[in-house]
């Protein structure tokens, strides 16, 4: 059986269990729960290929992914559904990702003026 308590918190895992028992669920329903068809898997890398193709084409003004776009776009032409965080973790196994860049320090001195008060 899949480890459901590293998927679900710990209320999510009180809900299942006792459904479970209640047999209003059954078991492959549980093993199964937050996993991707192999379909949706295959759209989700095929359309982060063409995007990648987008961005690295230097005629186009695109210059990083859009994860919400593709969420959008699953759902719209195939009928899917995929959260952000595995399309994100899709992107990361399929050199489909670039990390956020890192903010800058505020090395600005702000001129005024102003006296300042204390």
């Amino acid at each position: 059986m899949v480890q459901i308590h590293k998927q679900f918190n710990d209320i999510q895992v009180k809900e299942l269990i006792e459904r479970y028992i209640a047999k209003k669920i059954g078991r492959k329903y549980v093993q199964e729960t937050h996993r991707i068809s192999p379909a949706t898997e295959r759209n989700i890398v095929k359309e982060l290929k063409k995007e990648k193709e987008l961005i690295e084409n230097k005629n186009t003004p695109i210059k990083q992914y859009n994860y919400s776009y593709l969420q959008d776009l699953l759902e719209q032409d195939y009928q899917q559904k995929a959260s952000l965080p595995t399309i994100i973790d899709r992107a990361r196994r399929n050199h489909c990702y670039f990390p956020r860049a890192k903010r800058k320090v505020h090395d600005r001195e702000v001129l005024t003026h102003y006296p300042e008060l204390i």
